[in-house]
């Protein structure tokens, strides 16, 4: 296990260890996150609701702003502060009193962590040669995998207490994951920054095949929302499968990306082949669709085994589309501007996050069989157009080249 969970020894092992301690924090506080602002500091859910989507707001307004100072100062300097910023601004949630106060708390903690974000994706860019970029993106997202499942035991911890002592807690130790992720940041090699160069500072804004593929990568990670939220409601409400049938493929899920995500990003590390991979993924996630539309009045057994069977082809979609994800972010970007590309690669999934429950939920819940049919048909169109947009950036980009000497 610790063979498939850690690479090889040097960056990208101290990039994997920064990542286990980040994400335990991440997963506990994911848990938790939404009873500590109703139960202890007594917000109403509508409250709760509009904070989190105003940081959401925050975080997607300056992923790009972000990823570039990470190119001028270095990302190393900008993860470091950020994690470190994080840890008083988690804190903080211990002294709120009311709604203003909490809003003003979570929008500066989107601050620190749209930052931090694009320049661990930079640090990935700047530390590992091009060629393995893909591959140790795969075992970050593998060990944080495991990373955020202990979180959540141990949030699962903190729910069989219920006490608001256990919860503030739980506050301080997310808190203390910030500072130890920036310490450990420390042992990582400096990446060089980028001079400034004449012409825009955000080139990735004038990209137009990469803000596409930005813009299709956003609408095929709408399914990471399938599981933990359309599923949920949808066995509960159309099918005969018991409950714990949620628990089981969340489960199936989670060993499977951690058993599978390395293997599944081999080979994917170029644009055109990433850019198949995504498209591969995505047809993955349409049969799994299928598969979850046939379970609508299927009976207890056979529903169970339709729903199992839809998990295994929407996990295989999941790591074929990561890692098609990451090979085009990766590789479509200049090498002097990999901050502020990966933070734009960012806001795609932001983008879908924000879109995600409210469609697909009205999609399963209200329209049944059909509104599935229709994900699945979606998902594999939008993966269709990835190759053409592999292609497209990769003329743009030779078209670049061969004016640029005339320039000179």
């Amino acid at each position: 296990m610790l063979t498939r969970l850690l690479p090889k020894r040097g960056p990208a092992r101290t990039l994997t260890g920064v990542t286990l301690v980040h994400t335990l924090g991440q997963g506990m506080w994911m848990a938790l996150n939404a009873i500590y602002a109703t139960s202890v500091l007594k917000l109403s859910p509508g409250e709760f609701g509009i904070g989190v989507g105003v940081a959401a707001g925050v975080a997607l307004a300056l992923s790009t702003p972000s990823g570039h100072l990470a190119d001028r100062i270095g990302p190393r300097a900008v993860q470091i502060w950020s994690f470190l910023a994080l840890g008083p601004l988690t804190a903080a949630l211990l002294f709120v009193d009311g709604f203003r106060q909490y809003l003003l708390v979570l929008s500066l903690q989107a601050v620190a962590y749209s930052a931090s974000r694009s320049a661990r994706m930079a640090m990935v860019a700047g530390l590992i040669p091009p060629e393995d970029r893909v591959s140790v993106r795969a075992y970050l997202r593998a060990t944080s995998n495991v990373s955020v499942s202990v979180g959540a035991a141990l949030a699962g911890l903190a729910l069989v207490a219920d006490t608001p002592a256990v919860y503030r807690a739980a506050v301080v130790l997310n808190a203390a994951t910030y500072l130890a992720t920036g310490l450990l940041t420390l042992l990582l090699p400096a990446v060089p920054p980028q001079p400034a160069r004449p012409g825009p500072a955000l080139v990735v804004l004038r990209d137009r095949p990469f803000l596409t593929f930005v813009v299709l990568d956003g609408l095929l990670s709408m399914h990471n929302l399938l599981l933990d939220v359309v599923l949920p409601l949808w066995v509960l409400h159309h099918t005969g499968a018991p409950r714990w049938m949620i628990a089981v493929i969340l489960i199936t899920n989670t060993v499977a990306v951690v058993l599978l995500q390395v293997r599944a990003a081999r080979g994917t590390d170029e644009p055109g082949a990433a850019a198949r991979a995504s498209r591969a993924g995505s047809l993955c996630l349409g049969v799994a669709c299928v598969i979850f539309a046939l379970t609508e009045g299927a009976s207890a057994a056979v529903a169970c085994a339709l729903l199992v069977a839809g998990a295994l082809a929407h996990v295989l979609g999941e790591i074929r589309q990561s890692a098609g994800s990451w090979g085009m972010s990766f590789g479509l970007a200049p090498e002097h501007a990999q901050g502020q590309y990966q933070g734009t690669a960012a806001m795609g999934a932001d983008l879908g996050k924000m879109i995600a429950p409210a469609l697909l939920t009205w999609l399963a819940i209200e329209h049944g069989a059909v509104g599935w049919l229709i994900m699945a048909v979606g998902f594999a169109a939008v993966g269709a157009l990835m190759p053409p947009v592999a292609r497209w950036a990769d003329r743009v980009g030779r078209s670049a080249r061969t004016r640029e000497p005339a320039a000179s």
